[in-house]
């Protein structure tokens, strides 16, 4: 319950993004699941510490220097 808590306006800011800001602006991400379904899916896994940290991670990673393909939440 504590988790659901902490994590809810991290979740909330992601899918303001993805229902404004994400619709305007080209689709570019290289992975599946999107990063910004990644990032959501890691708050609800693992929490906001390592959740965090692993959408950080694979934020950093989506560009034309990074990998792509199939990325599901480990």
């Amino acid at each position: 319950m504590f988790k659901k808590i902490i994590i809810a306006p991290f979740i909330f800011l992601v899918r303001v993004y993805q229902t404004v800001i994400s619709p305007l602006t080209p689709a570019t991400c290289r992975y599946t699941p999107t990063c910004s379904q990644y990032t959501v899916e890691a708050l609800k896994k693992h929490g906001l510490f390592k959740g965090g940290w692993l959408a950080v991670k694979r934020i950093a990673n989506c560009g034309p220097w990074g990998g792509s393909g199939y990325d599901p939440v480990p």
